[in-house]
């Protein structure tokens, strides 16, 4: 918080004010394990399943990744050590404080350009995005499906560079997890990844936000998924891969997550992670229960086919019962109440759905910051 009192006590010029870039450095000790050294991990060719309105039948998965190939880039969790993620963590929390204090001279995106690619509808990901940047100064352009149709009218590498030289900063919402790491490859500007069939590491920053303020920390805390293994699990997992915490993945058999991610998770020998099929049990104890739709966007002809599957996984009272009073629900939306949730657990007092609807701009804010170098 100290560079932020000092800003408001100098009041110096927008241009002038900043936080301190934050540093990457060594992995810090696990409480499941010991010690963390992080390995290339490969996204294998795999069937997708993709919440938050990202699925797409005619997607395909990424060929293979090096997630410590790039820094300049925001495009998976495990791309950066547990001291720089809690720093990002940090720096999102005193951005909040400082935004919802009214201060409006804090301005370091002042002056810069961010392109918006989405390939499918958004409100959250489109807000969220827009906002923040323009509330810490800058300017952010929506280019919709219509706008680009990248791959289709022109190469994504072509559209890159083009965009490089025009905007300071590019976030991509896609579909085909390829699509992210291709632009990323030829953009010679931060690319941050606003969602991909894979994954959707901005969601889980903004979660991981929000346990630290109601849980108080985020290590060795319990997270208990319930639902569809989809891209929001497979960030879960990656987050889990590099910062302590026991994670349980409770879904119907034949909906696991991606099996090579579970194992990379695992074998990094940080958190406890399970993936199991009885969700009574998996709660037990929980500090959060974690749910999502069953059917996203692209997957709706399969929606009855899901509703009867799924049985047995929608979180309702009962099941936060068994999880316990100190348990929080939480929800990456948009929700069907009444299918993977009921209304009572999204309007409960535990419920924390919409404070981590919010922390999607101040998580975001921080991650633009850090990729930006400010």
């Amino acid at each position: 918080m100290a560079a932020i009192f000092s800003h408001l006590t100098s009041l110096r010029s927008p241009d002038a004010a900043s936080f301190s870039s934050l540093s990457s450095s060594g992995i810090q000790s696990s409480r499941f394990s010991g010690v963390f050294a992080p390995s290339p991990i490969t996204f294998p060719a795999t069937r997708q399943r993709v919440s938050c309105q990202a699925t797409s039948p005619a997607t395909s998965p990424p060929s293979s990744v090096n997630v410590n190939a790039s820094q300049k880039d925001f495009l998976h969790i495990s791309d950066f050590d547990k001291s720089t993620l809690l720093n990002i963590l940090d720096r999102a929390k005193e951005v909040k404080q400082l935004i919802k204090s009214g201060e409006r001279t804090y301005l370091p995106f002042k002056g810069k350009t961010m392109a918006m690619i989405f390939a499918k509808p958004s409100m959250r990901t489109r807000v969220s995005f827009e906002t923040g940047f323009y509330l810490l100064g800058g300017h952010a352009i929506y280019l919709g499906p219509d706008d680009i149709q990248m791959g289709k009218r022109e190469e994504t590498r072509d559209i890159a560079r083009v965009l490089s030289r025009y905007n300071d900063i590019i976030m991509a919402r896609v579909f085909a997890h390829q699509d992210i790491l291709d632009l990323a490859k030829y953009a010679t500007v931060p690319v941050i990844n606003g969602l991909t069939d894979y994954n959707h590491p901005c969601q889980i920053m903004a979660d991981a936000l929000t346990i630290i303020e109601h849980v108080g920390h985020l290590e060795g805390t319990k997270v208990v998924y319930i639902g569809d293994g989809n891209n929001i699990v497979h960030s879960w997992l990656l987050l889990a891969s590099v910062i302590p915490f026991h994670f349980i993945c409770a879904c119907p058999k034949g909906f696991e997550p991606d099996e090579e991610t579970v194992k990379k998770a695992q074998g990094a020998g940080v958190s406890k992670i399970e993936i199991t099929n009885d969700p009574k049990e998996a709660v037990r104890g929980a500090d959060v229960v974690y749910s999502d739709v069953w059917a996203s966007m692209g997957q709706k002809e399969e929606a009855a086919q899901r509703r009867q599957v799924f049985q047995g996984f929608q979180v309702d009272e009962e099941l936060m019962k068994i999880a316990g009073q100190k348990a929080y629900f939480m929800h990456c939306l948009p929700a069907e109440r009444g299918v993977e949730v009921t209304n009572g657990v999204v309007e409960a007092p535990n419920s924390i759905v919409f404070p981590q609807a919010e922390n999607r701009m101040h998580a975001q804010n921080a991650v633009m910051l850090h990729v930006m170098g400010l």
